[in-house]
Protein backbone atom coordinates (compact mmCIF):
# COMPACT_ATOMS: atom_id res chain seq x y z
CA UNK A 1 0.00 0.00 0.00
CA UNK A 2 3.10 2.44 0.73
CA UNK A 3 4.42 2.18 -2.64
CA UNK A 4 1.17 2.32 -4.49
CA UNK A 5 0.28 5.52 -2.38
CA UNK A 6 3.94 6.86 -3.59
CA UNK A 7 3.06 6.17 -7.33
CA UNK A 8 -0.81 7.74 -6.79
CA UNK A 9 1.28 11.10 -5.06
CA UNK A 10 3.71 11.11 -8.36
CA UNK A 11 0.63 10.63 -10.57
CA UNK A 12 -1.11 13.56 -8.58
CA UNK A 13 2.08 16.19 -8.68
CA UNK A 14 2.74 15.10 -11.97
CA UNK A 15 -0.57 16.29 -13.23
CA UNK A 16 -0.11 19.45 -10.96
CA UNK A 17 -3.60 18.88 -9.31
CA UNK A 18 -3.48 19.57 -5.62
CA UNK A 19 -7.51 18.26 -5.72
CA UNK A 20 -6.19 14.72 -7.85
CA UNK A 21 -3.62 14.45 -4.95
CA UNK A 22 -5.98 15.17 -2.29
CA UNK A 23 -8.83 12.58 -3.28
CA UNK A 24 -6.33 9.77 -4.31
CA UNK A 25 -4.76 10.42 -0.66
CA UNK A 26 -8.57 10.06 0.93
CA UNK A 27 -9.03 7.03 -1.71
CA UNK A 28 -5.42 5.04 -0.95
CA UNK A 29 -6.61 5.91 2.94
CA UNK A 30 -9.70 4.46 3.30
CA UNK A 31 -9.00 1.63 1.09
CA UNK A 32 -6.26 0.87 3.80
CA UNK A 33 -8.64 1.24 6.26
CA UNK A 34 -11.63 -1.17 4.82
CA UNK A 35 -8.82 -3.43 4.27
CA UNK A 36 -7.57 -4.08 7.51
CA UNK A 37 -11.53 -3.70 8.90
CA UNK A 38 -12.40 -7.04 6.84
CA UNK A 39 -9.37 -8.48 8.25
CA UNK A 40 -9.98 -8.07 11.99
CA UNK A 41 -13.79 -9.11 11.27
CA UNK A 42 -12.36 -12.30 10.15
CA UNK A 43 -10.12 -13.31 12.90
CA UNK A 44 -11.85 -11.39 15.68
CA UNK A 45 -7.74 -9.93 16.76
CA UNK A 46 -7.86 -7.31 19.88
CA UNK A 47 -4.42 -6.78 19.28
CA UNK A 48 -3.22 -2.99 19.29
CA UNK A 49 -1.16 -1.88 16.79
CA UNK A 50 1.78 0.37 17.27
CA UNK A 51 -0.64 3.20 15.35
CA UNK A 52 -3.42 2.92 18.03
CA UNK A 53 -0.25 3.08 20.79
CA UNK A 54 0.76 6.48 19.03
CA UNK A 55 -2.81 7.79 19.04
CA UNK A 56 -3.91 7.15 22.74
CA UNK A 57 -0.40 8.39 23.08
CA UNK A 58 -0.77 11.36 21.40
CA UNK A 59 -4.15 12.31 22.44
CA UNK A 60 -2.69 12.14 26.25
CA UNK A 61 0.38 14.08 25.47
CA UNK A 62 -2.12 16.45 24.41
CA UNK A 63 -4.27 16.82 27.34
CA UNK A 64 -1.50 16.94 29.79
CA UNK A 65 0.32 19.76 27.85
CA UNK A 66 -2.67 21.95 26.94
CA UNK A 67 -5.86 20.53 28.79
CA UNK A 68 -6.60 23.04 31.87
CA UNK A 69 -8.54 22.09 35.00
CA UNK A 70 -11.34 24.19 36.67
CA UNK A 71 -12.86 24.23 39.44
CA UNK A 72 -15.17 21.55 40.16
CA UNK A 73 -14.05 18.74 37.85
CA UNK A 74 -14.13 20.53 34.28
CA UNK A 75 -11.32 19.56 32.14
CA UNK A 76 -11.20 22.42 29.58
CA UNK A 77 -9.42 21.07 26.07
CA UNK A 78 -10.83 23.61 23.97
CA UNK A 79 -7.12 24.10 22.48
CA UNK A 80 -7.64 21.10 20.32
CA UNK A 81 -11.19 19.39 20.54
CA UNK A 82 -13.70 21.46 21.26
CA UNK A 83 -13.35 25.25 20.05
CA UNK A 84 -10.57 25.23 18.20
CA UNK A 85 -9.57 21.90 16.84
CA UNK A 86 -6.57 19.23 15.73
CA UNK A 87 -8.02 18.11 12.82
CA UNK A 88 -4.82 15.12 12.42
CA UNK A 89 -5.11 14.24 16.08
CA UNK A 90 -9.04 14.16 15.03
CA UNK A 91 -8.76 11.79 12.18
CA UNK A 92 -6.30 9.76 13.87
CA UNK A 93 -9.02 9.27 16.92
CA UNK A 94 -11.58 8.36 14.81
CA UNK A 95 -8.79 5.99 12.75
CA UNK A 96 -8.31 4.23 16.48
CA UNK A 97 -12.63 4.15 16.58
CA UNK A 98 -12.86 2.40 13.61
CA UNK A 99 -10.60 -0.36 14.87
CA UNK A 100 -12.05 -0.55 18.03
CA UNK A 101 -15.70 -1.21 17.04
CA UNK A 102 -13.85 -3.06 12.98
CA UNK A 103 -16.00 -6.28 14.50
CA UNK A 104 -19.36 -4.46 15.44
CA UNK A 105 -22.22 -4.29 12.60
CA UNK A 106 -23.11 -0.60 12.14
CA UNK A 107 -24.80 1.62 9.73
CA UNK A 108 -25.39 5.19 11.13
CA UNK A 109 -23.23 7.12 13.36
CA UNK A 110 -24.98 8.97 15.84
CA UNK A 111 -23.74 12.21 18.16
CA UNK A 112 -25.05 14.96 19.74
CA UNK A 113 -24.48 18.57 18.74
CA UNK A 114 -21.89 20.62 19.28
CA UNK A 115 -18.74 18.76 20.55
CA UNK A 116 -18.92 15.50 19.29
CA UNK A 117 -19.94 16.53 15.66
CA UNK A 118 -16.43 16.71 14.46
CA UNK A 119 -15.36 13.13 15.48
CA UNK A 120 -18.26 11.48 14.51
CA UNK A 121 -17.86 13.02 11.27
CA UNK A 122 -14.44 11.94 10.95
CA UNK A 123 -15.47 8.35 11.74
CA UNK A 124 -18.53 8.18 9.42
CA UNK A 125 -16.10 9.46 6.58
CA UNK A 126 -13.58 6.47 7.21
CA UNK A 127 -16.98 3.87 7.41
CA UNK A 128 -18.80 5.55 4.73
CA UNK A 129 -21.67 6.29 7.26
CA UNK A 130 -24.42 8.83 7.57
CA UNK A 131 -24.21 11.12 10.78
CA UNK A 132 -26.73 12.19 12.62
CA UNK A 133 -26.58 14.73 15.51
CA UNK A 134 -29.40 15.41 18.41
CA UNK A 135 -30.13 18.58 18.32
CA UNK A 136 -29.97 20.79 21.91
CA UNK A 137 -32.98 22.97 21.05
CA UNK A 138 -36.12 22.01 19.11
CA UNK A 139 -36.75 23.43 15.82
CA UNK A 140 -39.27 25.11 14.36
CA UNK A 141 -39.46 23.16 11.31
CA UNK A 142 -38.58 19.97 12.27
CA UNK A 143 -41.83 17.46 13.45
CA UNK A 144 -42.39 13.78 13.28
CA UNK A 145 -39.50 14.13 16.06
CA UNK A 146 -38.02 12.01 18.75
CA UNK A 147 -37.48 13.92 22.36
CA UNK A 148 -35.69 13.39 25.49
CA UNK A 149 -33.91 15.83 28.31
CA UNK A 150 -30.30 15.97 29.18
CA UNK A 151 -28.40 17.66 31.89
CA UNK A 152 -25.23 19.28 30.95
CA UNK A 153 -22.59 19.09 33.74
CA UNK A 154 -20.72 21.75 32.62
CA UNK A 155 -23.69 24.25 31.30
CA UNK A 156 -25.66 23.27 34.55
CA UNK A 157 -28.86 23.14 32.50
CA UNK A 158 -31.33 20.84 31.43
CA UNK A 159 -31.57 20.52 27.24
CA UNK A 160 -34.71 19.49 25.26
CA UNK A 161 -32.64 16.79 22.96
CA UNK A 162 -34.02 15.88 20.01
CA UNK A 163 -34.02 14.44 16.35
CA UNK A 164 -36.02 13.42 13.74
CA UNK A 165 -37.69 9.72 13.54
CA UNK A 166 -36.70 9.99 9.54
CA UNK A 167 -32.82 9.70 10.66
CA UNK A 168 -33.02 7.52 13.49
CA UNK A 169 -35.08 4.47 12.06
CA UNK A 170 -36.36 1.27 13.75
CA UNK A 171 -33.66 -1.30 12.41
CA UNK A 172 -31.04 1.15 12.69
CA UNK A 173 -27.23 -0.43 14.07
CA UNK A 174 -26.32 2.59 16.09
CA UNK A 175 -22.63 4.07 17.28
CA UNK A 176 -22.72 6.90 19.64
CA UNK A 177 -19.39 9.19 19.27
CA UNK A 178 -19.14 12.27 21.91
CA UNK A 179 -16.34 13.67 23.30
CA UNK A 180 -16.46 13.46 26.92
CA UNK A 181 -17.68 11.10 29.07
CA UNK A 182 -18.40 12.04 32.94
CA UNK A 183 -21.86 11.40 34.60
CA UNK A 184 -23.15 10.05 31.37
CA UNK A 185 -26.35 12.34 31.10
CA UNK A 186 -25.96 12.77 27.32
CA UNK A 187 -25.52 9.20 26.95
CA UNK A 188 -28.63 8.07 28.96
CA UNK A 189 -30.34 10.64 26.65
CA UNK A 190 -29.21 9.18 23.44
CA UNK A 191 -29.78 5.73 24.59
CA UNK A 192 -33.62 7.20 25.31
CA UNK A 193 -33.79 8.39 21.85
CA UNK A 194 -32.49 5.19 20.42
CA UNK A 195 -34.98 2.69 22.06
CA UNK A 196 -37.64 5.53 21.05
CA UNK A 197 -37.16 4.91 17.46
CA UNK A 198 -36.99 0.93 17.79
CA UNK A 199 -32.96 1.26 17.07
CA UNK A 200 -29.96 -0.70 18.48
CA UNK A 201 -27.14 1.12 20.07
CA UNK A 202 -24.39 -1.14 19.36
CA UNK A 203 -21.45 1.12 21.29
CA UNK A 204 -20.36 4.26 22.35
CA UNK A 205 -16.92 5.97 21.64
CA UNK A 206 -15.45 8.65 23.60
CA UNK A 207 -12.62 10.88 23.06
CA UNK A 208 -12.11 11.59 27.10
CA UNK A 209 -13.45 9.70 29.44
CA UNK A 210 -13.84 11.21 33.47
CA UNK A 211 -13.36 7.51 35.48
CA UNK A 212 -13.75 9.25 38.53
CA UNK A 213 -16.95 10.01 37.66
CA UNK A 214 -20.11 7.17 37.45
CA UNK A 215 -20.92 7.35 33.97
CA UNK A 216 -18.51 4.77 32.73
CA UNK A 217 -19.18 2.19 34.91
CA UNK A 218 -22.87 2.84 34.84
CA UNK A 219 -22.80 2.34 30.67
CA UNK A 220 -20.68 -0.77 31.47
CA UNK A 221 -22.79 -2.43 33.80
CA UNK A 222 -25.94 -2.03 31.74
CA UNK A 223 -23.94 -4.46 28.67
CA UNK A 224 -23.02 -1.51 26.82
CA UNK A 225 -19.82 -1.95 24.49
CA UNK A 226 -17.53 1.49 25.56
CA UNK A 227 -14.54 2.74 24.45
CA UNK A 228 -12.79 5.57 26.10
CA UNK A 229 -9.77 6.55 24.34
CA UNK A 230 -7.66 8.78 26.99
CA UNK A 231 -9.68 8.33 30.98
CA UNK A 232 -8.39 11.04 33.75
CA UNK A 233 -8.38 9.04 36.41
CA UNK A 234 -8.21 12.26 38.96
CA UNK A 235 -8.46 16.34 38.64
CA UNK A 236 -8.40 16.94 42.51
CA UNK A 237 -6.25 20.18 43.00
CA UNK A 238 -6.51 20.73 39.27
CA UNK A 239 -3.90 18.35 38.42
CA UNK A 240 -4.52 16.03 35.58
CA UNK A 241 -3.85 12.42 36.29
CA UNK A 242 -4.49 10.17 33.55
CA UNK A 243 -4.86 6.50 33.67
Amino acid sequence: MRHLFFVLNKIAFGLGSTYLFSELFCWTGRYSLKFFTERRRRTGSNRISSGAENTMKALKERILRDGKCLDGGILKVDNFINHQMDPILMKSMAVEFVRRFASTKINKILTIEASGIAPAIMVGYLLELPVVFAKKKVPSTMDNMLATKVFSFTKNRTYDVCVSKDYLCPGDKVLFIDDFLANGNAAKGIMDLVNQAGAELVGMGFLIEKGFQAGGNELRKMGIHVESLAIIDSLDNNKITLR
